[in-house]
């Protein structure tokens, strides 16, 4: 066994390796760049080297310094996580001629299975189902035109280098394949330094399932069941599960061996990942494999009870698999949600910035449920531009699916981070989504069912009582411990104020205190309009987290201080609080109400970001729908199209400037 492993990765996933490193005695070895100095992974390791700048083409993508790294610090394997270096096979082979392991499959089986046009000719020639589409190197827009008229639309125009979602478009027609093609082999040369795209079928209504593999040097070869990974954006995935709600046994067999063939025909070693699309018929075809450890592997960590990680550092030291694909048991049910720094109301558009408050819910078990937060930030942390906008992956595991849910929920609203936008509310809300709970999935759920993006949410009549009994409750425990409150609190006789409103944006809604007194802990009956209901809590001022229970149900809510109020946080709604005496509340109701700024003649930048590219010119008439410009971050292209007719006035931007949120890119007339 090793007795020092060095981690070619940053964030969450190399403090996930470094924790399993720890836990079998291995000594670790993290590297960073400059942006990364204080990161996590760097305090967790053993040791640390510096690698270069910030940019990861100067830094985490430059072999030569990673194996530096090895020398300098004598770490016998190198463990590179997911993306960067992780499926370079020219990496793997320059760490052999230096005597270093690779965690991870050799040469071979990285460049067979690693570049996904060659993957497929492999898996044609393993008599593993593929889907229909052209295995070569498309050439230019032309070119893919013909070819996708020749498939038949839609297509997907993928890098053949890529992952994570990177480089990848849909084009459902003619119209959108120069487009596509553009912005596909961009995002491809920027993300992974090779451009080459091809073109498969774009399967409709597809579910987008994977089986995870383990193989030794010995022949020996596994698969620990399959991850469902429907729930995307962009292609990327932000919500996965296992087992799947979908797949029977007999499918589950049949992938499963499928994947074992595919592994044994390129020798491959390692955990690996061998993806398939699902159609509703339970039709499947190969897509990839991926050569390394998944972002989402913790969920089937979670049902079977292996550590990959440890496995692939047991392969690379030339140990034999002890498990036996009898040996395999699926436990219970897990979900896990991808945290990133994210604007869910504004397109999911990257954030960027410091974590003021960063606390994460509490790991460990839950009742019946287990929850589970891999990251790679801490509280004071920056979220930079130059890497993917991931904050965390959070993991709940129960006996059965909607109970894994329900803990996912909880565990969500109870995840507080601020400085920061996240996809927190989005994910929150998708908990109760009746679509999601039933498993009626396919990689358009997010399309399908946020046509128009994620808006924030109105609660009703349920939600709104509950929103109102959290905000009352918060309110008396915080006027209670407050002397001066205390005349606002009581009636000259001393008793309890009985009648109260509680403001939640515009709504205002009638409260009444019928049995209980405010103090910690609270329990008191409070009536909703015709509703009464019991409120249990033991939430002390200034804790960000309220816990407790509302009626028959149990609820985690976050509370944020306003002026004169609190913001609550709940299942996806946030709604600004204010509790008030009813003569208070008349008042209330005769302020004026401050409009935001127009505006309707800018193009703001969405998000921080770089200007790739400007596509208009100063005094240019721009039809609905075409492009203005073209902004960069973490990795991403993002297209700002005009959403009218317009003239374009003033340009105030250029390629390669670098951009705050909502700077003013350009004027029109």
């Amino acid at each position: 066994m090793f007795n020092k492993i060095l981690i070619a990765n940053r964030g969450e996933i190399a403090c996930r390796v470094i924790k399993t490193a720890r836990r079998m005695g291995i000594a670790t070895v993290a590297v960073y760049s400059d942006a990364d100095r204080d990161a996590l992974h760097v305090e967790m390791a053993d040791e640390a080297v510096h690698i270069g700048a910030a940019p990861a083409s100067e830094s985490y993508l430059v072999a030569d310094r990673i194996i530096a790294a090895c020398k300098l610090t004598g770490a016998e394997a190198v463990h590179p996580g997911y993306g960067f270096l992780s499926e370079r096979a020219s990496f793997c082979e320059a760490l052999e001629k230096e005597g270093i392991v690779f965690i991870g499959p050799k040469p071979r089986a990285i460049e067979a299975m690693g570049d996904k046009i060659e993957s497929k000719k492999f898996a044609n020639a393993a008599k593993v189902s593929t889907v229909p589409g052209h295995l070569g190197v498309i050439e230019d827009a032309d070119h893919a035109e013909r070819i996708a008229g020749e498939i038949g639309y839609p297509v997907m125009i993928k890098a053949s280098a890529g992952g994570g979602g990177k480089g990848m478009r849909i084009a459902w027609n003619q119209a959108d394949i120069s487009d596509g093609f553009d912005r596909a082999r961009s995002e491809a040369r920027s993300s992974f330094g090779d451009d080459r795209v091809f073109i498969e079928k774009y399967i409709v209504e597809p579910r987008h399932i994977e089986i995870q593999i383990l193989a030794d040097a010995h022949g020996n070869v596994v698969y620990l069941g399959e991850r469902e990974c429907s729930i995307q954006r962009r292609n990327q995935k932000v919500v996965e599960e296992a087992p799947s709600p979908f797949l029977g046994e007999a499918t589950r067999k049949a992938m499963g061996e499928q994947s074992v063939a595919l592994a044994k025909a390129v020798d491959y070693r390692s955990a690996g990942t061998v993806e398939f699309i699902v159609d509703r018929d339970r039709n499947f075809y190969f897509l990839e494999m991926n050569t390394r450890l998944q972002v989402e592997h913790p969920v089937t960590e979670l049902i079977t009870g292996i550590d990959l990680v440890e496995q692939m550092i047991r392969v690379a030291a030339g140990e034999p698999l002890a498990l036996t694909q009898d040996d395999i048991r699926l436990n219970g049910w897990a979900v896990e949600s991808r945290l990133y720094a994210e604007d869910p109301y504004r397109n999911f558009l990257p954030s960027i910035g410091r974590l003021t408050r960063y606390r994460p819910p509490a790991e460990g078990k839950a009742g019946n449920a287990i929850v589970r937060n891999d990251t790679g930030v801490f509280e004071g942390a920056e979220i930079s531009m130059y890497y993917d906008p991931m904050i965390a992956k959070l993991c709940t595991w129960a006996p059965t699916r909607l109970e894994a849910i329900e803990a996912m929920g909880q565990a969500l609203d109870g995840f507080v981070v601020d400085g920061i936008e996240h996809n927190v509310p989005f994910l929150a809300s998708l908990m109760k989504h009746s679509r999601w709970r039933e498993g009626r999935l396919s990689t358009g759920f997010i399309a399908e069912e946020y046509p128009d993006g994620f808006a924030p949410m109105t609660p009703d009549g349920v939600q709104q009582a509950v929103l109102a009994a959290v905000a009352l409750s918060a309110a008396l425990i915080d006027a209670n411990r407050r002397d001066y409150f205390k005349d606002r609190l009581r009636q000259s006789s001393g008793a309890i104020s009985e009648n109260w409103v509680v403001k939640l944006d515009d709504e205002y809604i009638a409260a009444r205190l019928l049995e209980g007194i405010p103090t910690v802990p609270f329990e008191m009956d409070i009536a909703i309009g015709d509703e009464i209901l019991n409120v249990v809590t033991d939430w002390r001022p200034g804790e960000p987290v309220w816990s407790g229970r509302v009626g028959n149900l149990r609820v985690t809510a976050q509370l944020r201080p306003l002026l004169n109020g609190q913001r609550i946080d709940w299942q996806g709604f946030s709604v600004k609080s204010k509790v008030l005496t009813p003569r208070h509340a008349e008042l209330d109701r005769l302020m004026p109400v401050k409009l935001p700024p127009d505006t309707s003649k800018l193009l703001l930048c969405p998000m921080p970001g770089l200007v790739v590219s400007i596509a208009v010119a100063e005094g240019q008439e721009v039809k609905a729908g075409e492009t203005l410009a073209v902004v960069e971050a973490m990795k991403m292209e993002n297209v700002l199209r005009a959403e009218r007719d317009l003239v374009v006035g003033k340009i105030n931007a250029k390629p390669g400037e670098s951009l705050a949120v909502d700077a003013v890119i350009m004027e029109f007339a």
